[in-house]
């Protein structure tokens, strides 16, 4: 039985991610359009957990998360830029941001993280 809906959506309650698989995984599917790769490994009402990849100076143009986030950078260099002010995150760097608040995300170098809102 699967722990997951297609969609991503847990219908066991506990469950638990190989992140270097995951990794590897995405990692065969290149070319990745826009040079990213998203995978919801979790969603939940409250919780939602996504894997992303991204090749070198990827870019994600300036939007925002309806809900507080926090991006924990597993390998790469990102750059976040928020209200003007540009933060370096490197791997083993967590950054928290508040729901609605717009910023954009390019990598230097190719990057993972995950993104937890």
């Amino acid at each position: 039985m699967s722990t997951f809906n297609d969609d991503g959506t847990m219908i066991e309650d506990r469950t638990q991610f190989d992140l270097t698989h995951e990794i590897s995984e995405a990692e065969q599917k290149k070319p990745w359009q826009s040079g990213l790769f998203a995978k919801t490994l979790l969603k939940k009402h409250d919780l939602r957990i996504v894997l992303i990849l991204m090749e070198n100076a990827a870019r994600m143009k300036e939007h925002h998360a309806d809900g507080t986030i926090s991006v924990h950078v597993l390998h790469g260099h990102l750059r976040f830029t928020v209200q003007g002010q540009t933060y370096d995150l490197l791997p083993g760097n967590i950054f928290a941001l508040d729901a609605s608040i717009r910023h954009d995300v390019e990598s230097v170098g190719d990057s993972a993280y995950l993104l937890t809102i």
